[in-house]
């Protein structure tokens, strides 16, 4: 069985996601090729070269691919597919974008949010928000499959894969207008291994800053945050946790005033250890939480500052 990954990565390094992808393509028992897609992107490649595991790394560049416009991201795997089974990419939005796009256009049904592979065709996969796990067979002759990366482990390094460029392509259809990044010299959320997370009950955009950032910067995590905030406009659309957001396992996860809604829990419950902080001792995130502590975070927050020193 061949097997083709799509890398996720910045154009100079790799995201642990693709390291995590690469182990789960382990499991399909085949041959493991990397696909580096971007825009200058040679470093990345060479990165990919070195992961364990992989035969050979192919890099495609454009325009279009560097945003990973879905179109351009399909024009280059598609004809590739011929000498593939299945090709798997990470669950990031850009994965979730253009993944069901080569899907349709093989004429297979994808198999997405992947958390286990038993056997090249038996598949494990969450529903019901992370509340049940299904387990499923495809017998389809090609597989597209996105992966949960923070259910597997990183595959390692110290591999010597070949690196060959291939032809990129362009979407002509579609064209990239613009973006907004937001810069922070804190880790990335969903790389973290301590994400502090605050709810609604922050009450505004300045009390969450007010409250939840210097806490992360103490910590040296990463700042999260329910959807609630973020419908409110206390935080930004990238800081959200869950399951329309980002799903985060860090060995660390401090919940700050989140009642710990199904959408919530399923973004965050698979971190190692979580601690939660409300005052309402009926909140469901105390139904996950390893620690709880019954208290407002307004006299909370500062005991734990001080205690931290």
């Amino acid at each position: 069985m061949a097997v083709l990954v799509i890398a996720d990565h910045d154009n100079a390094h790799l995201r642990d996601t693709t390291h995590k992808t690469v182990t789960a393509a382990r499991a399909l028992s085949g041959d493991i090729d990397v696909l580096v897609l971007g825009q200058n992107c040679a470093a990345a490649a060479k990165e990919a070269a070195g992961i364990e595991g992989v035969r050979k790394v192919l890099t495609a560049e454009s325009a279009g691919l560097d945003k990973m416009i879905a179109e351009a991201v399909e024009a280059v795997v598609l004809p590739l597919m011929d000498g593939y089974d299945a090709v798997l990419t990470p669950a990031t939005s850009a994965g979730k974008n253009f993944a069901p796009r080569i899907a349709a256009r093989l004429d297979t049904a994808p198999l997405t949010d992947v958390v286990e592979v038993v056997d090249a065709s038996t598949f494990v996969r969450p529903i019901y928000a992370g509340n049940a796990l299904e387990t499923v067979q495809s017998n389809e002759a090609k597989k597209v499959i996105t992966v949960r990366p923070t259910t597997f482990k990183a595959a390692g390094t110290g591999g010597s894969a070949t690196v060959e460029s291939i032809a990129g392509a362009d979407a002509p259809k579609t064209t990239f207008v613009s973006e907004e990044m937001v810069k922070s010299d804190r880790p990335e959320l969903g790389a973290a291994k301590i994400v502090v997370s605050g709810g609604r009950a922050m009450g505004s955009a300045e009390e969450f800053k007010a409250v939840i950032e210097p806490l992360a910067d103490r910590l040296g995590a990463a700042v999260g945050a329910s959807r609630a905030a973020v419908d409110a406009g206390y935080a930004p659309n990238d800081y959200q946790v869950g399951q329309t957001g980002k799903v985060v396992a860090p060995q660390l996860y401090i919940a700050i005033g989140i009642s710990g809604a199904i959408q919530h829990l399923a973004g965050m419950k698979d971190s190692k250890v979580i601690v939660a902080i409300n005052k309402d001792a009926d909140a469901p995130i105390f139904q996950v939480a390893d620690y709880g502590w019954v208290a407002d975070y307004k006299t909370a927050v500062p005991e734990l500052m001080k205690a931290l020193g």
